[in-house]
């Protein structure tokens, strides 16, 4: 099928407040645009502005859960129709010095481990753009929105924690600065939101949270007309691998016949060497792992009576100051 780009005015626009929790195609825009038009997004961090930089884990004891995901939008796109495609490229991020990450009670890869364990760390970003909490323990910063995405075809709320074909949650480092994502149109005008800023996060994020943060971030629209396409794609300008690369890493593993299982030993054992390799508590070695460690998939179960082997990867580079 032939399909051509529609509009590319190029036309600035700033978007601050009109804060939503669910993707909702009843929601009236916040702003309409023409293809072809850049829009900044002024967002605060997940959990609508409950986290600040003098938040301590008592923080969690008081959160309103209503609140995750605070989205900023929507967005309307002048002649988008059910059918058509929305690129959507990501051009510049601003972030505001601070990030945190948190260990909630039962959440994330290890609750066995953990438990009702919690803690709140908050990481102050330095010049050189790495995030620090802990002495000796410095990690670069790649932001990313952890949210996109368009109005569901189906009436009424829809969630924003799972990943869906609308986009959503997707959590994926991939999709920083130079990114182009592609969404289905599932209703007129698309209705794009964003939210949930990362500043940094490993792939698989496995204490259940990212370096959360504030974030500024500057989108172009494109809309695709007479392109259909079953679910959200992107495409990098750059290699999908850490820019921390030149060190190397240290690597775990987990292997056997269920994945989420070899993933779990994988980190498990990732936690065990932080720990006593660098005299750091188990608890903050989750929250570094979160949001610098790798989860690769290196071999899937690929019939019956064969193993996965499933590997963790930390740059080492994270631990030189």
């Amino acid at each position: 099928m032939s399909y051509r780009l529609s509009g590319m005015k190029d036309k600035a626009h700033f978007l601050k407040g009109n804060v939503h929790y669910k993707f909702d195609n009843s929601l009236k825009p916040a702003l309409t645009i023409s293809s072809g038009d850049v829009v900044t997004f002024v967002c605060e961090e997940a959990a609508d502005g409950q986290f600040t930089p003098k938040s301590t884990t008592s923080t969690l004891d008081t959160l309103d859960w209503d609140r995750i995901h605070s989205l900023t939008g929507p967005v309307a796109i002048k002649n988008a129709e059910v059918g058509d495609t929305l690129k959507v490229d990501v051009l510049e991020f601003g972030h505001h010095g601070w990030g945190w990450t948190a260990v909630i009670p039962n959440f994330g890869l290890l609750p066995e481990v953990f438990g009702e364990e919690k803690a709140v760390r908050i990481w102050t970003i330095g010049d050189d753009d790495r995030a620090q909490f802990l002495p000796g323990v410095r990690v670069p910063i790649e932001p990313f929105m952890g949210v996109m995405g368009v109005a569901w075809a189906e009436n009424g709320p829809q969630p924003t924690m799972p990943p869906t074909m609308h986009g959503g949650n997707m959590d994926s480092r991939h999709t920083g600065k130079g990114c182009s994502i592609y969404f289905p149109v599932m209703v007129p005008g698309a209705l794009f939101s964003t939210g949930d800023g990362h500043l940094a996060q490993g792939d698989g994020e496995v204490c259940g949270i990212a370096m959360e943060a504030p974030l500024d971030v500057t989108l172009r629209f494109t809309l695709i007309k007479g392109m259909t396409i079953p679910a959200t794609r992107y495409e990098t300008t750059a290699p999908t691998t850490n820019k921390v690369d030149g060190m190397g890493y240290y690597v775990t593993s987990g292997t056997g016949p269920d994945l989420h299982q070899c993933a779990m030993d994988a980190v498990r054992q990732m936690l065990d060497r932080i720990e006593k390799q660098f005299n750091i508590d188990k608890v903050d070695a989750y929250v570094i792992c979160s949001v610098a460690g790798d989860l690769k998939i290196a071999v899937p179960v690929l019939g019956e009576g064969h193993a996965a082997h499933v590997t963790f990867h930390v740059p080492k580079s994270i631990f030189i100051n």
